[in-house]
């Protein structure tokens, strides 16, 4: 019987290490990511008045504060502007909802100058809302600390 080269087991063990190597980093690519830091930010915005689109940008904040690998190292921020101070105006369905964002530390934010351009009076909007000078300033900023900007789009209303 031929024995093998040394160039064959040479390209034996590089195809076998590749092929090795490629495994690893697929099971790798394929995990769920791991919170190896200690605090996470998320600034969500809804700058859309559609009940579903706020509703879907509300479940969404739930399921990051009740995701296991953050419980305690996640902040996160509410930014609504445009159309989305549908969000925070009184009797419209949320309140409750809202409330129990801000009871798990969630900011609720609103843009300031979305309420003067819409001509929109502080009071119609839920007393626990706070009002920022700017939509746009307060995405920078957090978005400057690190944060991540999340936009969730409106609902597929064929699901």
């Amino acid at each position: 019987m031929k024995q093998p080269t040394r160039r064959a087991l040479i390209g034996a063990a590089a195809t076998a290490f590749a092929l090795l190597s490629t495994g690893v980093a697929h099971a790798e690519a394929t995990a769920p990511a791991a919170a190896t830091q200690a605090h996470y930010g998320a600034i969500f915005q809804i700058d859309s008045g559609s009940p579903g689109a706020i509703k879907k940008t509300i479940n969404n904040i739930e399921n990051l504060l009740h995701d296991p690998r953050l419980k305690g190292k996640v902040q996160v921020e509410l930014i609504a502007n445009a159309q989305g101070f549908a969000a925070y105006v009184k009797n419209n369905g949320f309140e409750q909802k809202l409330q129990s964002l801000q009871q798990h530390g969630v900011l609720l934010a609103q843009c300031a100058n979305t309420l003067r351009e819409l001509h929109v009076d502080r009071k119609d909007l839920y007393p626990f809302i706070t009002v920022v000078p700017s939509g746009m300033g307060e995405i920078t900023i957090r978005e400057a600390q690190g944060w991540a900007y999340i936009h969730p789009s409106a609902p597929n209303p064929g699901l």
